[in-house]
């Protein structure tokens, strides 16, 4: 007979396939949207009327091939099958569809699946799998825009206080709250710090947002082994695109994804883990 928790943790990943191909969406769409509203903004601030667009949000218009605007039918949408049997490419036009679209959808299932297998069809579970997919839609956003949107940055912030307020993970609300402190001023702090030496900005102010949002989730005794891990993760890519020529204009790399897999590290394996790997 099946194992119960073996079923609840495959039907958890199947719905983070889901997940990732929304995912997918919010990772392209969300950073257009910012940049819409700010144009906006700029021309209501300046008397001028606001361009004319399409309706774009999260939902409208439908996704569709940005070569040749084929609109994608449900069939050709269905996460890694569709990619699997359309050979990685637009059915209309042939042209290559990113092999990151179906590795962001088998991320989120993997992540689901270890969150519903480690702590079972609960609350702390479905916790841990909305952070999972907040800090994989993050990650990859830095990465792309070195954009942090306070949109998820802020409600995965409060997500990891009022879970703790509910118990909903064992994180007592004052570690909590004293980890959003922490990991805010702390990273606040190196920057105005490095801004003073340097008159260069070394950071944005999303990377402090998901620091603190780390610390409610984690507590304040975590805040060390991740930004440790991050700094150790950060450094090792940034060596490899430095040797390999993939450095970005101005040599800079986004903060934002080392976090993230930090905080990833710290949910899969543990706070206490990442000090062992690192030697302390």
């Amino acid at each position: 007979m099946l194992d119960p928790s073996l079923l609840h943790a495959g039907l958890a990943g199947v719905f983070g396939l889901l997940v990732g191909s929304f995912l997918n969406v919010v990772i392209y769409r969300l950073p257009k949207m910012m940049e819409r509203q700010w144009a906006a903004e700029c021309a209501e601030l300046a008397g001028h009327a606001p361009p004319a667009a399409e309706e774009f949000n999260l939902m409208r218009p439908r996704s569709r091939c940005r070569q040749c605007g084929h609109q994608i039918r449900w069939w050709e949408n269905i996460p890694v099958a569709s990619y699997l049997a359309l050979r990685g490419k637009c059915a209309s036009c042939g042209t290559p569809i990113g092999l990151r679209y179906p590795l962001v959808e088998l991320a989120t299932g993997a992540l689901f699946y270890f969150c519903v297998r480690h702590w079972g069809p609960t609350t702390e579970g479905a916790a841990w799998c909305l952070f999972s997919a907040a800090i994989v839609a993050l990650a990859l956003i830095d990465w792309d825009t070195t954009l942090l949107p306070d949109d998820i940055t802020l409600p995965l912030l409060w997500a990891g206080l009022v879970f703790a307020a509910l118990r909903w993970t064992p994180l007592p609300l004052s570690h909590a709250v004293w980890g959003a402190v922490g990991g805010y001023l702390s990273l606040w702090l190196v920057y105005h710090a490095f801004k003073l030496a340097t008159g260069k900005e070394g950071m944005g102010y999303g990377d402090f947002k998901l620091f603190a949002a780390l610390g409610a989730w984690f507590g304040w005794q975590a805040l060390v082994p991740i930004i440790l891990m991050a700094s150790v993760i950060g450094a090792i890519i940034g060596i490899l695109m430095k040797i390999f020529s993939r450095l970005r204009e101005g040599g800079y790399v986004p903060f934002g994804p080392f976090l993230a897999a930090a905080g990833l590290t710290a949910m899969v394996f543990g706070p206490a883990a990442i000090l062992q790997a690192v030697g302390l």
